[in-house]
């Protein structure tokens, strides 16, 4: 990963995202960028990363809170 989101918590959230099997597309103005869950379809979840969110601490959990209940994991085959 190139870019690092300013925010500490919200980068670990990033990467606890990345390490689950999600695909990182960063770029924008208020929305820093976006997660992609890892179903490559119009199906998957798709989870928005702000610049500067009114809360970080409550955005990274949100950002957790999203990957835990996606039903789409990374298959291992």
């Amino acid at each position: 990963m190139s870019k690092r989101h300013p925010n500490k918590e919200i980068q670990a959230a990033i990467k606890y995202a990345l390490d689950h099997g999600w695909r990182l597309d960063v770029g924008g103005s208020h929305r820093w960028g976006v997660l992609y869950c890892p179903l490559a379809t119009r199906a998957g979840h798709i989870v928005n990363i702000y610049s500067t969110p009114r809360s970080p601490f409550y955005h990274a959990k949100s950002i957790r809170r999203q990957v835990d209940n996606c039903e789409h994991e990374e298959s291992s085959e």
